[in-house]
């Protein structure tokens, strides 16, 4: 099955249960300045979920780009991605609990071709002044019973940490006037002779349904938003409940091929092939590195196609740091074209999302551009060091390497804009205790609105 036919499938469901289909939102956000990308499939619905009047009714289903630069540390693994397809379907104030769950399960088990065997499900367990669910308890005991399934074994239970959803996360870190809720969430089991958990890092601790070993990947999540957060910090009940559910397109096409590395399915796995031709390297030994290559020039291509340009800040300059960033694993590589794989990333979303093709000559120039700029600033950089540093033997210049200050180091960061990676792929070490303090200070001293977005874009000085 095609990631077309999941969308197809998907939105033909809920088609037939009233639901309107509404357009995919602009992947940078309009008229909403909290935020530079949309980064969940509810993010554009938020007026709607708070009371507004939607003119496409109370029964919404959509496929909603999002690309979340929060995820950026986490590629590199199996199944984490920046930039995304959510499936979405909503009720405002409409249906609930006894519906959605039931709807989410048929359509798995039998329009998707899910065994029910491999499915588990999570329920809130109850805190922060909220209940347990045990309403969605009930539902799940029964949809499972009648699948021949024991409940005990199925349903899991935890705290806000994983299963309340909110824009910010828990109730805790909650804004006044942010919605939120209990959810309940399907995960798929790749089964334990695969072994994920015992090479995983997490090998010493008990594997569990919401488990990071890669063993369980969640799928979907129904999220009911019954509250909203107030100025005193406490939640009150919305006028009206609400269905916010997300299922993420790369995962349910993942899960149905049993492959648990995203990379390896049918979407993404000829990119990758690309990739090794292009480099004459084999996947196997250099995942990290094609992984997020693949992802970076995905993500840099989708935010191109909104207009998007490199530059020093908000959205530019995650994507400028993107395409940098693919650029330093692509070299670590072979230094080599990127407009093949740019060609095979188009053949791969082309018939999900059409516009990219007929962008293809823009997104590939910009991407070129970006990449000369960057050799530049590389060369100025360099020549910048060789020159403070013109007769001085220091470091270990036999191993390729030459040790600089924490300051030059740092100048080459705000100065050349390269982030501590990718000084060092220069073949340059410095103290990174004395870069990281120097760092503090500079964060320190940034207080107007770009630099709170710098902050928390693109952690390359994290990396």
């Amino acid at each position: 099955m095609t990631a077309k036919e999941i969308i197809d499938i998907y939105i033909s469901f809920f088609e037939k249960r009233g639901h309107k289909r509404i357009p995919n939102a602009p992947l940078v956000p309009e008229n909403d300045p909290t935020t530079l990308f949309t980064s969940s499939g509810m993010q554009p619905l938020v007026p709607y979920l708070l009371g507004e009047t939607h003119p496409a009714g109370t029964r919404l289903v959509d496929v909603q780009n999002c690309f979340r630069a929060v995820d950026i540390d986490e590629v590199g693994d199996n199944r984490h991605t920046t930039f995304f397809r959510m499936l979405g379907n909503w009720s405002l104030g409409d249906y609930f609990k006894k519906e959605q769950l039931p709807w989410i399960w048929e359509l798995l088990t039998k329009d998707l071709g899910f065994d029910a065997k491999k499915l588990y499900v999570t329920v809130f367990k109850g805190g922060n002044s909220v209940d347990k669910d045990e309403e969605s308890v009930l539902i799940w005991k029964d949809l499972l019973t009648k699948a021949g399934l024991n409940p005990e074994e199925r349903i899991f239970y935890y705290r806000a940490e994983k299963n309340w959803w909110s824009r910010s996360g828990t109730p805790d870190k909650m804004p006044a006037g942010e919605p939120g809720g209990p959810d309940s969430e399907i995960f798929y089991d790749f089964g334990a002779e695969l072994k994920l958990h015992e090479n995983s890092q997490f090998k010493n601790q008990e594997c569990h349904v919401n488990c990071d070993c890669g063993r369980f990947i969640e799928i979907c999540n129904s999220v009911f938003m019954q509250y909203r957060k107030q100025g005193d910090g406490s939640l009150a009940l919305l006028p009206r409940p609400n269905v916010d559910f997300g299922g993420g397109l790369e995962r349910l096409l993942l899960a149905l091929e049993n492959q648990p590395d995203v990379f390896k399915t049918s979407l993404l796995h000829p990119i990758i092939k690309s990739l090794e031709k292009q480099t004459e390297t084999p996947y196997k030994g250099n995942e990290t590195n094609m992984r997020i290559v693949v992802d970076h020039l995905i993500a840099a291509s989708f935010i191109i196609l909104t207009g998007i340009k490199p530059s020093n800040k908000e959205q530019g300059y995650i994507l400028r740091r993107l395409i940098r960033r693919s650029l330093d694993h692509l070299y670590s590589l072979k230094e080599t074209q990127i407009s093949p794989i740019l060609e095979s990333i188009i053949t791969q979303y082309k018939e999900t999302d059409p516009k990219l093709e007929e962008n293809f000559e823009e997104i590939k120039n910009t991407l070129l551009e970006e990449e000369q700029k960057y050799a530049n600033t590389r060369k100025e950089a360099k020549k910048y060091i060789e020159k403070k540093y013109k007769g001085k033997t220091v470091g270990d210049e036999l191993m390729g390497e030459k040790e600089i200050s924490a300051d030059d180091a740092f100048i080459l960061y705000s100065t050349h804009g390269l982030s501590p990676t990718q000084i060092k792929s220069l073949g340059y070490t410095f103290n990174d205790q004395a870069f990281a303090e120097k760092m503090k200070a500079h964060k320190s001293l940034s207080k107007t609105a770009s630099a709170g977005k710098f902050k928390g874009g693109l952690a390359d000085a994290q990396e």
